[in-house]
């Protein structure tokens, strides 16, 4: 693990976190940093007055596509922005030839994998296969691989190398949910053809962001059905009458933006951008692996940490006041940025002896 004293941005980050728990439940919700909860409220109490303008909140969108393409490798032109993961996974769905194969992971997220199920009344076909399975089960009839960069219900990781090389090979595009994984995963988003992942977990916003990237490659192929005034070249001189005139660039898929969210995930993002994202790498799964060793389990590549444990455990965890989350019938356990030495052992220490 690196040693947080080391590295000063990761400290004044921390320094904006207040939680009155020891809190590892990003994966679930995240934490708001100070300045996230203050432009929240400056902006309630701009409503309030009377005082609010719509183009205003404007400058907050801009702010959060730019910080999250530097996030994940993009230029801003490749992030188009919305409310949901599966709305943009929807959008892909309905833009793919009728009969197209689509493979994704055993246990996939249901936001990934949905859109594409209700497609099947065109011929669309769902295969599934084991995670670790996924870059050999791409053939040349293959239309799309569907699949999370990190798992939600355990936090295993996608192998990107693996699935880039065979997607490759075969002429297949990739949708990658990165929910589970901006905001302490180094990502390359233009590796692939489209990503999209939620604001309100590892990027600390509120619930009511998203973001997606597509490669300039991919733009045609998606057809932008949701397209509204927001998705307009300029948006406020595309809000009346013909022509269609949408952005050139991935903004063509924008939807328009629930204002007080994104004054909410701008400074949130700005913030996580101030610590480098290999630091942050290192300090989230190093922090995960501290509460793997101190339970005698062996280390792993992941900042989420899914056990099996005895009844009680929740009881215990409650009582020590920790917060965490269970899924597909484990604990699962996620560490971030706000997260110290302390709250690792803190876990470790009410989990000894209880771990199935």
């Amino acid at each position: 693990m690196t040693d947080d004293r080391a590295d000063p941005a990761l400290l004044r980050a921390q320094a904006e976190f207040s939680p009155e728990t020891t809190y590892l439940n990003s994966a679930a919700v995240g934490l708001p940093p100070r300045r996230t909860v203050e432009a929240v409220q400056t902006a309630l109490s701009t409503w309030q007055a009377g005082r609010a303008h719509a183009p205003g909140y404007d400058e907050a969108v801009r702010t959060s596509r730019a910080a999250y393409a530097h996030l994940v490798g993009v230029g801003p032109g490749d992030v188009a922005i919305g409310s949901t993961v599966s709305a943009f996974a929807g959008l892909v769905a309905a833009s793919l030839p009728d009969g197209s194969e689509v493979l994704t992971a055993a246990g996939e997220f249901t936001s990934v994998l949905f859109p594409f199920l209700a497609q099947a009344g065109r011929g669309v076909r769902v295969r599934e296969v084991p995670l670790d399975s996924l870059a050999d089960a791409v053939t040349p009839a293959t239309t799309l691989v569907a699949v999370s960069a990190v798992q939600s219900a355990d936090g295993r990781l996608a192998d990107l190398d693996a699935l880039e090389t065979a997607t490759e090979a075969a002429g297949t595009r990739v949708l990658l949910d990165t929910t589970q994984a901006a905001g302490w995963l180094p990502v390359d988003a233009g590796r692939f053809a489209y990503t999209t992942g939620g604001g309100y977990k590892w990027l600390l916003g509120p619930r009511g962001t998203c973001f997606a990237t597509v490669r300039p490659d991919a733009l045609d192929s998606v057809v932008p059905h949701s397209a509204g005034w927001y998705a307009g070249e300029d948006p406020w001189s595309s809000i009346y009458g013909l022509p269609l005139r949408l952005a050139s660039d991935a903004r063509r898929f924008d939807v328009s933006p629930a204002w007080l969210s994104w004054v909410g995930q701008a400074p949130a993002l700005e913030l996580l951008t101030s610590v480098d994202r290999d630091v942050l790498h290192a300090h989230t799964v190093g922090l995960a692996n501290r509460f793997r060793a101190a339970v005698g389990l062996p280390p792993g590549d992941s900042a989420i940490v899914s056990v099996a444990v005895s009844p009680g455990t929740e009881e215990a965890l409650t009582a020590a006041g920790i917060v965490a989350s269970t899924r597909a019938g484990r604990l699962r356990l996620a560490f971030h940025l706000p997260n110290t030495a302390a709250d690792a052992d803190l876990a470790a220490e009410v989990l000894s002896g209880r771990l199935g």
